[in-house]
């Protein structure tokens, strides 16, 4: 039997790449970055050669891991980020290959709030957070008009079915 309830059909925005993309780089150039001063003390240290060949394997691992997550990541990222909310139901749904839906009933949802650091901020977009009693749930780089609707509308829902 499958279920009534209606995939989410909402998509997050599509700046959330690049945001995605220059939040990665700087995280990726950091590491690269220890890792290459960590090679230069090697040389100057001398220190036993096996480490020199483990950090030389951990730049090699980093540049494609950063790859990956620079380029492709993000793209699958937004391309699969669904949600939707109606009066019963938070339903998210991300997930490329390893798909996750997630229903969260009105009813638990205890606090909304909405985040929004520095890239985020150059884009002009929000990530929306919603808490219940044991977990947080997050959907990622909303426009900003849109993220305070969401608020409300989730705000003013939770309210409803609390008074029920």
């Amino acid at each position: 039997m499958h279920s009534k309830i209606k995939p989410p059909t909402k998509k997050i925005s599509k700046q959330a790449v690049k945001v995605w993309r220059i939040s990665e780089a700087i995280i990726h150039l950091i590491i690269i970055a220890i890792l290459i001063l960590l090679l230069i003390a090697d040389n100057y240290f001398t220190w036993k050669e096996w480490i020199g060949w483990m950090l030389i394997g951990f730049v090699l691992l980093s540049l494609f891991h950063s790859i990956w997550s620079i380029f492709i990541e993000p793209i699958l990222l937004q391309k699969y980020w669904r949600y939707d909310v109606n009066e019963e139901f938070i339903h998210t749904k991300r997930g490329a290959w390893y798909e996750t839906h997630e229903l969260i009933p009105m009813t638990k949802v205890q606090s909304v709030k909405l985040d929004q650091g520095p890239l985020l901020r150059k884009y002009n977009l929000y990530s929306l957070s919603i808490g219940t009693m044991g977990d947080s749930h997050e959907i990622p780089a909303i426009p900003e008009k849109e993220a305070y609707d969401l608020r409300d509308k989730i705000a003013y829902y939770a309210k409803i079915k609390e008074v029920d």
